[in-house]
């Protein structure tokens, strides 16, 4: 396997054991004041995975990074409905829209019993504002200026949702919103980066806890990276254009400040930034969150933003989009189905390296 896939599988499948089996074994402490980085780089974990990965084939390292709905949809679907067939074969990472224990035990039951190296599915779940207890909206809980307060909203949310198997939330979202027009600034925690920081690290601790490890613990994904919130006219999936000063200055902190505080995934956004996707933009997802943050975790992308590259108009097909959105930095593939379809060929093709 291509030294790079190598390096990507390590995080995912680190994730995937520490939050859906508990192998891995924390001694970070978490408070108000929480130093950063928790949970998910255990050198012993890291051993378990490269031992796994030697005996994984190609199309079972590119099935980790496919992602899919098996709930309520939130977006146009695959059409899929051989869920149950692909996590037997080991195609199918993490299944989302999930809220029961029912559903997420009768997945993994397949995942851990019947495909060959038994590696557990990853349940998500949009868990913006509670789960089975409800607060506020984002926009409200921001109006207290009081993080320690979402940071207690936010454990009670991983506490439920963790007890129907539900390991990893898209929560926070962090966009900077500045235009009362667009609609999804009630999820966000207003215009300010200031507060947008704080905030976005107070979800960060509330749901991943003390010890990611902990079974009432779930991985935060602070979302829509990056200038999703500045849509030009308040429409949604807009265009937006930023300098990078303004970038730096105003939108990229709330993320800095949810990595800082060791967010475990991040999630790329619909928009171009200056006429290049948001999901397939090297600058923002590789030299920005990578090199000069040195971020471990997870980009995983919105719904079908790999296939979204098509009528982005810098792809003529899926293949080329799915090539495109991981070269840039997607680890992986919600909804669309591109990785599943052709990573694998990218790879042997030399495409991929």
């Amino acid at each position: 396997m291509i030294k790079k896939l190598k390096t990507v599988f390590i995080f995912i499948i680190s994730m995937l054991w520490i939050v859906s089996s508990l192998l891995a074994q924390n001694k970070s402490t978490v408070r108000s004041s929480v130093p950063v980085r928790i949970g998910m780089y255990d050198p012993a974990v890291d051993a378990k995975v490269e031992a796994l990965l030697r005996k994984m084939t190609l199309e079972e390292k590119v099935g980790q990074l496919v992602q899919y709905s098996a709930g309520q949809p939130t977006g146009p679907g695959t059409g899929r409905t051989d869920y149950n067939d692909m996590i037997a074969k080991g195609q199918i990472g993490a299944l989302f829209n999930i809220s029961t224990a029912k559903e997420t035990n009768a997945f993994q039951r397949i995942a851990v019993g019947k495909s060959r190296l038994h590696i557990p599915i990853l349940f998500g779940l949009d868990v913006i504002h509670g789960f089975r207890t409800e607060f506020p909206i984002p926009l409200a809980l921001a109006s207290t200026w009081d993080p320690l307060l979402v940071e207690k909203t936010s454990r009670i949310a991983a506490q439920e949702a963790s007890a129907t198997g539900i390991r990893w939330t898209f929560s926070p979202m962090v966009d900077i919103a500045r235009d009362a027009r667009w609609g999804r600034m009630a999820e966000g925690n207003g215009e300010d980066p200031f507060l947008g920081s704080a905030m976005a690290a107070g979800y960060v601790r509330g749901y991943q806890g003390q010890h990611l490890d902990s079974r009432d613990s779930i991985a935060a994904c602070a979302k829509h990276y990056v200038g999703y919130g500045a849509a030009e006219g308040g429409r949604d999936y807009n265009t937006t254009e930023i300098s990078e000063h303004t970038l730096r200055q105003y939108y990229l902190p709330p993320f800095h400040a949810a990595v800082n505080a060791g967010v475990a995934s991040i999630m790329s956004a619909f928009n171009s930034i200056n006429g290049v996707p948001a999901s397939a933009n090297p600058f923002t997802l590789t030299q920005i969150l990578r090199t000069e943050w040195g971020f471990r975790g997870i980009v995983d992308s919105d719904w079908t933003s790999v296939g979204e590259l098509i009528p982005h108009g810098i792809a003529n097909d899926g293949i080329t989009a799915a090539r495109k959105a991981f070269l840039a930095g997607v680890d992986m593939d919600m909804v669309s189905s591109l990785y599943h379809d052709h990573l694998a060929a990218l790879v042997r093709s030399g495409q991929v390296a």
